[in-house]
This record gives structure tokens, sequence and C-alpha cells, in this order.
């Protein structure tokens, strides 16, 4: 089969198809036939070694498809059967073995192969960070970092149906358009106005109750400095860059501030918790009420591409693969 490997670590160049056997499912496992991948920063940080691995490897943390061939004790799952996961690698390629229980079933009548693969990482950890890390009340108000990116979009739109006021950051003004599209109340470019100034003039001096933050170094201090007393700053990603070490008593100084770095698989630990947020977001999604926006579509020989546009910052929603 078709596989993008990683054989050292580097740039987007190092990004290869190469010819790999078609993995055999162990026990518990099935083996997916992927329909699309989805293309995520956390991939770049893997693929750069900054979240280092054994090498060489696949990489690609989610994916849709049917099932091609279970493992021994399967039950759950048959050959043909629609599903779509997150946080197992592997997904740049044509076939995939996943855990069986972290498969979730697709009903494709309602929601597409390619927009299931789109929408499991960055739709469940938007899930998580409005439903768990902090969950979001009606009258409260976030600012949402990268309001146009992948998770921005349906993190704002999450938002909005919890009756939360969203304030999202973008580069441009045609960022700013898909950003008040997904139903953000304000929108600030950060490449013309400081967003902490903006933020509490929006906010008539009294900062957010939560930022969301994907972005890390270039934003930390202003997203503290965005927060009202007590509030939390959610960081979830490191798109500029590793945020520096804090001295705690900052956060003192600042109010009383919360930080937390928290990742989707601490909140897709079990399969309980994994179908809750998925099937919601299915849901969300077949009635309408959530639109997954696909920015990209490219061949299992274009991942370099991929990668290159989604490192630029010039991309809106999300990049998928398609073996």
């Amino acid at each position: 089969m078709r596989s993008v490997r990683v054989n050292e670590y580097g740039g987007p160049e190092v990004l290869r198809v190469e010819e790999v056997p078609v993995p055999e499912p162990g026990p518990g496992e099935a083996r997916v036939r992927l329909s699309a991948a989805g293309v995520n920063f956390i991939d770049v940080y893997q693929r750069t070694g900054t979240y280092p691995g054994q090498l060489p490897f696949t990489p690609g943390l989610e994916g849709a498809g049917q099932v091609d061939a279970v493992g021994e004790g399967v039950t759950e799952l048959s050959t043909e059967d629609y599903v779509a996961f997150a946080m197992t690698p592997g997904s740049y390629a044509e076939f995939v073995t996943v855990p069986a229980w972290k498969l979730v079933p697709v009903n494709v009548t309602l929601v597409e192969a390619r927009v299931a693969a789109a929408v499991m990482l960055q739709g469940m950890t938007a899930h998580y960070l409005s439903h768990s890390t902090f969950s979001l009340q009606s009258g409260q108000t976030a600012l949402v970092h990268a309001a146009a990116g992948g998770v921005g979009l349906l993190l704002t739109q999450i938002a909005k149906m919890r009756g939360a006021n969203v304030i999202g950051t973008v580069s441009t003004e045609e960022k700013a358009r898909l950003a008040r599209g997904a139903g953000a109340d304000e929108v600030i470019l950060y490449t013309e106005k400081d967003f902490s100034e903006e933020t509490r003039r929006i906010t008539g001096g009294e900062g957010v109750h939560v930022v969301y933050d994907s972005v890390g170094r270039s934003t930390f201090e202003q997203s503290l400095d965005s927060l009202r007393p007590r509030g939390y700053l959610v960081l979830y990603g490191q798109a500029s860059g590793p945020v520096p070490p804090l001295d705690l008593q900052v956060l003192n100084s600042k109010g009383g501030l919360f930080v937390t770095r928290p990742s989707l698989a601490q909140y897709a630990a079990d399969r309980e918790e994994l179908l809750w947020r998925a099937e919601s977001l299915f849901s969300w999604i077949g009635q309408g009420n959530l639109d997954v926006s696909i920015g990209g579509a490219y061949h299992l020989e274009d991942a370099e591409q991929a990668h290159r546009d989604l490192e630029g910052r010039g991309t809106s929603g999300k990049l998928i693969l398609i073996p």
C-alpha cells in the first residue's frame, strides 16, 4: 500500500510516499481502508521532532473509512462498517489498524466520510474545551484565537450553541468574515490591533472568562492580560512555539488566574467519553447545526504541500489527505 513516511525529522520535504506492507489487525483491532485523513498541527510537531517518537513512522492521527478486516475478539464492528477515529497514528496511508474501542460508527447518509475525518480530532478538541476543560455557560465571554482555523471555527459555533459570547482573533479580513460566519460576536485583526487592549475595550474593561489559545508563545502574555480576575487560560497548542517558563506569581498579580495545558487524550480516555463527544458532533452536523469547513483536500503525494500550507497559517478550515 502507499503510505507517507518520515525517515528523519525535518521540514515538510521529509514527507515521502513509499510502498509498505498492508498492516494486519491484531487482537482487539480493526483494519480501516481510509477514505480521508485529517492534517493537524500535531503532525507537524511529530514530523519536526518537537514531539519525538520512533523513526521511521507514518504520520496522521485521525481518519475515516470502511472496516476492511477485524482481529480476534472484535465483536462491536463488522467489515464494511463506516467508522472514524482519532488519536491513533498512521492515517497518512491507504490502510491503518486501529484499536476497535477507538472507532466511532459513522452514518454516511448523514455525515460524509470526508467530513467525519475532518471533524474527529479538531471537533472533539472543541467539544472538550467548551464542555469540560472550561464548561462554557450562557452569558460568559470567550476569546478564541485563530478563530478561522479548523478548531477555531468549530469552537466558535459550539460556544454560541452554549449561549456564550465569542471574541475571535484572526490575521486577515477574509478570515474575519469566516469567523463572523461561524457566529463570532466580535473579531479582532491581531495584525492591526493589540488584541488584549481590544478585548478589554469590548468587555468594558472586565476581560473575558476564558481564553482558548492554540498559538502559544506569541500570544501567551497578552492572553493573560485579556482575562478577568480568576479567568482561565486554556493553552491547547503552540503554533508559534512553546511558551517560556512562567513565574506563577504572575498569575496572582494578574487576578488569581488559572492556566491549563490539556490534550484530547486526557478527555477521551475511554469509549464512553469518546462516543459522547463524537456522537454529539455527528448529531449536530446531521441536524445542520455545525458546519465543518474543509479548507483543502490533497493527495498523499501532496502531503508536503499540505504541511507547508498549514504551517504558513494561510489556510482556513480543515485540511485533509485523500489516499
